[in-house]
């Protein structure tokens, strides 16, 4: 189904972006507190990395979503239950509008090397896509994942971790599968691991970083974080200059 779009006045990196309404599709309960909402619109592209931003009625800021597929026109993004605008979200059902902003921040540059990918939790979603995207390369891909819980398992990794940390396996899969560039997203503690393994081992990695946002689009600049710039220390919004970042390029806390 497609739904005509809306003009939008607003502006990131130059780029003016587009209000869209949207029509949920579905909800599913992936894992506990995890939803999986697809939504069909009109919206043409995005690319694995990049984000979509809701509006949630009566609520200030709009709720941003790393996109987990995009095909046919419908949106896949997976939601964590946390507040009262993803409460709202996951109270939706088949046929709701919705309004959002999208396509929002860059994308994973893609190498023609061999990849792995990390997900932490919630951080899978942006991993699925960048899978696919891979494998549609025909380009050698490896996902682990790490949840707490055997009953957070979010689905479509090639090797799950519970408990402890995703970072333990990492040494092992780069030498097992001659890894060349590491893509991760997941809470800080992660993505700075992934950056440091990244470094011992003398290869690339790419992070998409988590942060809370308010405005979506680099206005608020309430999720800046450092980063390395030509030898110069700068700030960077996670919304507008991300929220995808070479992992060499930031400056872990």
């Amino acid at each position: 189904m497609s739904i005509a779009l809306q003009p939008s006045f607003l502006l990131q990196k130059g780029k003016k972006l587009k209000n869209y309404k949207g029509k949920i599709q579905n909800i599913t309960e992936k894992a506990k507190n995890v939803y999986e909402i697809k939504i069909a619109s009109s919206l043409e592209n995005v690319r694995a990395g990049q984000f979509i931003s809701i509006l949630c009625p009566n609520h200030t800021f709009r709720r941003p979503f790393s996109v987990a597929d995009f095909e046919n026109n419908v949106i896949t993004i997976l939601m964590k239950l946390q507040g009262d605008g993803t409460k709202y979200l996951s109270s939706l059902k088949a046929d709701d509008e919705i309004e959002f902003i999208a396509p929002l921040g860059n994308s994973f540059e893609i190498l023609n090397k061999n990849c792995l990918l990390v997900g932490a939790g919630i951080g899978i979603a942006p991993m699925l896509f960048l899978k696919k995207e891979l494998n549609k390369n025909n380009i050698k891909n490896y996902l682990i994942t790490g949840f707490k819980e055997q009953n957070e398992v979010i689905s479509g990794s090639d090797e799950i971790k519970l408990g402890g940390s995703v970072l333990e396996r990492l040494d092992d899969i780069i030498k097992e599968k001659n890894i060349g560039v590491i893509y991760s997203c997941g809470p800080y503690p992660v993505l700075k691991g992934v950056s440091e393994t990244a470094k011992k081992h003398n290869i690339m990695s790419f992070v998409a970083m988590e942060r809370v946002m308010a405005c979506s689009i680099g206005v608020c600049r309430g999720c800046t974080i450092e980063i390395l710039k030509d030898g110069n220390i700068e700030r960077a919004s996670v919304c507008k200059d991300g929220a995808i970042f070479r992992g060499d390029e930031v400056i872990w806390e």
